[in-house]
């Protein structure tokens, strides 16, 4: 199979689809690998890196979409990308099509096949390829939302970790997932002053137990919500529906109760957003005020990393990759996982959460492979 990966065009990403590591682990399958002039830049892979690994180096995207039987990418394809695609090409990325039905609509007439990373699973009922740029993201959150609490930069112009004879800031995480967890440790290891609320109480239990008793677990419910908002110097949403748009758990009425000057992060924005007045935001302008509370609402927080996310993505696709270079579309029929990341097949939408998010009539996957 002939696999492509073109340059992200998406503001300031500059992760990559491939890494010179992982097209060599596609050639030595038997694969040609096509990848556009430069991608790697961004992560300090030239072109003659990527020719040692194997690769052909393409001019132009537009070669690399046209001349490729897969493509695998990072972020979803923008709109002068989804019109290059067709049928009986498979494409291999991040789709996040919930809350996003302008390129759902492309995707479908395209006819191309589409598997999102964010959607594929594995035997204990995680997200793998998301777990990466959730760690990543969760990580992240702590380090943007502390930059933004600066006074500078229009925060409160509190120090996270404090100082002797000074309380630390205190930190609100929504959601105890994976970009929970990781929002958590960080904002611990600056001496924050952090509580986790989560509708699970399982999942509250083994934060309680590993964390040792170092961050404040609370049920999540509306009046918890609210309390914790009110105090909270920094709120980090991390709330995640596997597919599905996120749902809006900060209102704008509970802005009014916020400290002036305190901050917003919506690391589930690529999903919506977990906050009502949230909306999407690019590295070169990454925050909004309303009501006085700074928004932080970046939709793709890894690529400000993309040595350290790019590495992390290509560790976890891999494997799935290889499966669907080898196998094509057999490889989905065969594999559950790969089959639960399978949002779009020949016009149809073939992921039960994205379907009804967006009100379309969902094909079964393997009923819509076995058709096609």
């Amino acid at each position: 199979m002939r696999v492509g990966c073109p340059k992200e065009i998406k503001n300031n990403e500059y992760r990559v689809g491939l890494t010179p590591g992982a097209v060599r682990e596609y050639a030595a399958h038997g694969h040609e690998v096509l990848v556009e002039t430069g991608l790697g830049t961004g992560i300090g892979a030239d072109d003659n890196a990527y020719h040692a690994a194997g690769a052909r180096i393409a001019k132009t995207a537009e070669e690399v979409f046209a001349k490729s039987d897969m493509i695998v990418k990072v972020k979803e394809p923008q709109p002068g990308e989804w019109t290059q695609l067709r049928e009986g090409q498979i494409l291999y990325t991040y789709l996040h099509l919930a809350p996003d039905p302008e390129q759902t609509k492309g995707l479908l007439e395209s006819g191309v096949t589409a598997v999102a990373y964010e959607t594929v699973t594995d035997d204990r009922g995680g997200l793998p390829l998301l777990a990466p740029m959730s760690e990543v993201a969760g990580r992240l959150s702590i380090q943007a939302g502390a930059t933004a609490l600066q006074k500078a930069n229009g925060g409160r112009g509190i120090l996270l970790g404090g100082v002797p004879g000074v309380l630390p800031g205190k930190v609100l995480v929504i959601g105890g997932g994976v970009v929970g967890l990781h929002a958590a440790r960080m904002a611990v290891g600056l001496g924050a002053d952090v509580s986790i609320v989560d509708r699970s109480i399982p999942r509250l239990r083994q934060l309680d137990d590993l964390f040792g008793g170092r961050v404040h677990t609370r049920y999540s419910t509306v009046e918890a919500l609210e309390e914790e908002c009110f105090s909270a110097d920094l709120v980090i949403g991390a709330v995640l529906i596997p597919g599905a748009a996120a749902p809006k758990l900060v209102t704008r009425e509970m802005l009014s109760g916020m400290k002036k000057g305190s901050v917003l992060v919506d690391v589930a924005i690529d999903q919506g957003g977990c906050f009502e007045t949230s909306h999407a935001t690019t590295h070169a302008d990454p925050t909004y005020v309303i009501d006085g509370v700074i928004h932080y609402c970046v939709a793709n927080m890894p690529g400000a990393v993309p040595i350290t996310s790019a590495h992390a993505l290509n560790n976890a696709t891999l494997h799935y990759g290889l499966q669907l270079a080898d196998k094509g579309l057999t490889a989905i029929m065969d594999d559950p996982h790969l089959r639960n990341g399978l949002n779009v097949h020949r016009g149809r939408i073939t992921n039960r959460a994205v379907a009804e998010s967006l009100g379309y009539d969902l094909a079964e996957p393997q009923a819509a492979l076995a058709a096609a």
